[in-house]
C-alpha cells in the first residue's frame, strides 16, 4: 500500500519539503546520473555514502565491498568521512528507493513543517536523520557497507505526523487482485503499521546468530529517526501554527476529527 495523499490542508507554503526534494532530485540526477551510470553511482555511494566501520574504526582498511562483478567499495580513512552521516542522506541506492522516500515525504512532509515553521523544519529533518544515521552505527558499528538514502530522516517526519495529526485521514492506493484502489484510513494506522514493519524487520538484526537479517535495510536507521522524531517534535513544534492549522482544518472537515 502507498499513501499518496491526505485530509490535512497546509497555510503556508513548505518551501523547505519543496527545496529538500529538489535536492534530493538533483543530487539523484546529476551526481548519481539516475543510476544509468554505473561508476557514478558507485563513486557516489562509495565516496559519500555512510560507513559505520570507517567511523566508527572497526572496518579493516583496504577490504573491498563488491557493488558488482567489476567495481567495488574499499574501506578507507579519509577526513571527509566524518562528513558522510549528513552526506548520505541525499544519496539513494535505486529507483525505488528514492520514490518511495519522495512519496511519503511528500505527503507528510508539507503538514510537519507547516507545524512548525521553515527554519525549525529543516534542523529536525537533519537531526532525525543523524540520529537515524547514529542508530544504524550502533547496532552495526562494524559493517563495512555504505549506507545511503534519506529514510532515517524522513522517518522522523512521520514520527512527528503520528505525534501531530493521529487522527487525519490518509488516502493509501492499495492493489488488489490487479485492480488500484484508494481507501481513506486514520494516519495512527498507516503510521503504526509502518513502523511495526520496522520493527519486526529490525529484531533479527539484534541476534548475534543473523546479523544480516534485515536484507540489507537500514531498518534500525528508520526505527531510531521514527523514534527521533516522535520524542523531538514537542521541541520543535510552534504551537501557535499547530492551533492555527487546526481550526482551518476543522472549517474544511466540520465532520472530520
Amino acid at each position: 500500500m502507498f499513501p499518496i495523499s491526505d485530509d490535512n490542508p497546509t497555510l503556508r507554503t513548505p518551501v523547505m519539503t519543496y527545496l529538500l526534494l529538489g535536492i534530493i532530485a538533483f543530487v539523484w540526477f546529476f551526481v548519481q546520473k539516475a543510476g544509468l551510470d554505473s561508476v557514478a553511482m558507485a563513486a557516489s555511494v562509495c565516496n559519500w555514502g555512510m560507513v559505520p566501520g570507517e567511523l566508527t574504526g572497526r572496518a579493516q582498511l583496504g577490504f573491498a565491498v563488491p557493488l558488482s562483478r567489476d567495481l567495488a567499495c574499499i574501506i578507507d580513512a579519509e577526513p571527509t568521512n566524518i562528513l558522510t552521516p549528513l552526506t548520505s542522506m541525499f544519496l539513494h541506492g535505486g529507483w525505488g528507493h528514492i520514490l518511495g522516500n519522495c512519496l511519503f515525504f511528500w505527503v507528510f512532509g508539507n503538514n510537519v513543517e507547516d507545524s512548525m515553521g521553515r527554519l525549525r523544519f529543516v534542523i529536525f529533518y537533519l537531526l532525525c536523520g543523524l540520529i537515524a544515521a547514529g542508530a544504524h552505527v550502533a547496532i552495526d558499528p562494524a559493517s563495512p557497507v555504505p549506507t545511503v538514502g534519506a529514510s532515517g530522516a524522513i522517518s522522523g517526519v512521520l514520527g512527528a505526523y503520528l505525534v501531530l495529526y493521529p487522527r487525519v485521514r490518509v488516502n493509501l492506493l492499495v492493489p488488489i487482485f490487479f485492480i488500484l484502489r484508494i481507501f481513506q484510513v486514520p494516519a495512527w494506522l498507516v503510521l503504526i503499521y509502518w513502523f511495526g514493519l520496522q520493527l519486526l524487520s529490525g529484531l533479527p538484526q539484534l541476534s548475534p546468530i543473523r546479523p544480516d537479517a534485515s536484507g540489507g535495510v537500514a531498518v534500525w536507521a528508520h526505527i531510531g529517526g521514527f523514534v527521533a522524531g516522535v520524542v523531538l517534535i514537542k521541541l520543535f513544534e510552534n504551537r501557535n501554527y499547530t492551533a492555527q492549522r487546526t481550526t482551518w482544518r476543522h472549517r474544511l472537515h466540520p465532520d472530520h476529527p
